[in-house]
């Protein structure tokens, strides 16, 4: 089979081609040493400032609020240990949901051996939070909520403006990780009262190795990364200017043209959900429909193996995943569909569709078909789905 087809952009994103022209452009010809006092150097702080301040403005941010990390992982550790650690006066209580990325539960793990008390907040069988449980669980000694903005492996969509208003009411500090969301929904910190905000560069068209944590301007944060001071001493070492300048780029390129690109994602988000539920029996749509984002579907198939299919569709060139790129491989559950309500046997059937808008009429033709002859393939050598298909006849 020489047709290819890529459908697993939540994992990450090809670079844009604007970006990957701006990072050649800058490690030719731009490769000072910020921190430098020469020439040289001082033209690479002045691209450095005019690439942080870039993302920032499609924030509603400022430029000194916006700290480059190597990605979303190290962004939402900073954040995370950061906060519980400069604010530790306050209290020790952080509030987060069982749907996290493993790079917020994981901290959290960390946190709680330090100390830290966490809550993880049930969600409905959307992945959406209650308000009222959030709003409850908030204690005197509260300091932290940090609630993703939108999920990796479902891509339901969290009610963020009203959990920034909630946390601001509260006195309490509010973090998202909007990794999944930069870019494919409009994002303005200050309207949503958001006071911390991780992203990562590959998911939206920039480079892998980059991205940055918005921290809002008054907020104390310790440092992780101790060195020669950058990033107003909250991440020491020297930027890596020319992935900055990529993921600014990139990120530009995805605003701007974010409308058109929505709808195209939509359209055929639509085909796809209508269309499996018509054509392949027995499964089912994880997550929101009303709530989510475009471009992202997740289906259980009954009586077939997430993994298996995964590895079926891929020898036809076509690339999805089963749950979240950062746990694929290992033999683990998905945590955000058991969270979801789901038993581990559905858990286990589930794949997640992620889609850019631009495939062709042509392309979804060809994944349905493959995926309903995978799917029917898979079934046909499960004794359980041949002992269910003769008990519906009795």
């Amino acid at each position: 089979m020489n047709q290819s087809l890529y459908l697993d952009y939540a994992a990450t994103a090809p670079m844009h081609p604007k970006a990957l022209e701006a990072m050649v452009s800058v490690m030719e010809s731009e490769y000072g040493n910020p921190s430098a006092i020469y020439g040289l150097g001082s033209r690479a702080k002045k691209r450095l400032r005019e690439a942080k301040r870039g993302i920032a403005q499609l924030m509603g941010a400022s430029m000194e609020e916006i700290i480059v990390t190597s990605g979303g992982t190290e962004a939402d550790n900073l954040a995370l240990k950061g906060i519980m650690d400069a604010y530790a006066s306050k209290g020790r209580h952080l509030i987060t949901t069982k749907i996290e990325h493993a790079a917020i539960l994981e901290t959290c793990a960390f946190l709680e051996t330090q100390g830290v008390e966490v809550t993880y907040l049930e969600v409905d069988q959307e992945g959406l939070v209650d308000l009222e449980a959030l709003e409850a669980a908030i204690r005197p000694d509260t300091v932290l909520i940090s609630i993703m903005f939108a999920n990796n492996e479902v891509g339901t969509l969290e009610p963020i403006e009203k959990i920034g208003a909630l946390a601001r009411k509260k006195g309490v500090l509010f973090h998202t990780d909007a990794v999944q969301a930069l870019g494919q929904v409009p994002i303005a910190v200050d309207a949503l009262g958001i006071d911390l905000l991780s992203g990562s560069g590959h998911k939206f068209g920039g480079p892998k190795g980059i991205g940055f944590l918005y921290v809002r301007e008054g907020i104390g944060l310790t440092p992780l990364v101790h060195g020669g001071g950058q990033e107003r001493g909250l991440r020491s070492g020297t930027e890596n200017l020319a992935a900055v300048v990529a993921m600014e780029v990139a990120l530009r390129e995805t605003c701007e043209n974010r409308d058109a690109g929505n709808a195209q994602k939509r359209k055929i988000q639509q085909e796809l959900y209508t269309r499996i539920l018509e054509e392949i029996p027995y499964c089912t749509c994880n997550g929101s429909r009303e709530h989510r984002l475009p471009g992202n579907l997740n289906f259980s198939f009954a009586f077939v193996q997430g993994e298996s299919l995964v590895l079926t569709l891929a020898r036809k060139g076509i690339c999805v995943s089963s749950g979240s790129a950062c746990t694929s491989g290992k033999d683990e559950t998905s945590h955000v569909l058991l969270a979801l309500g789901k038993s581990p046997r559905e858990a286990g059937e589930s794949v997640r569709i992620t889609f850019s808008g631009q495939e062709t009429a042509e392309e979804i033709q060809f994944f349905l078909k493959e995926l309903r002859e995978a799917v029917e393939r898979l079934r046909q050598s499960n004794v359980g789905y041949e002992r269910f298909l003769h008990s519906c006849s009795c």
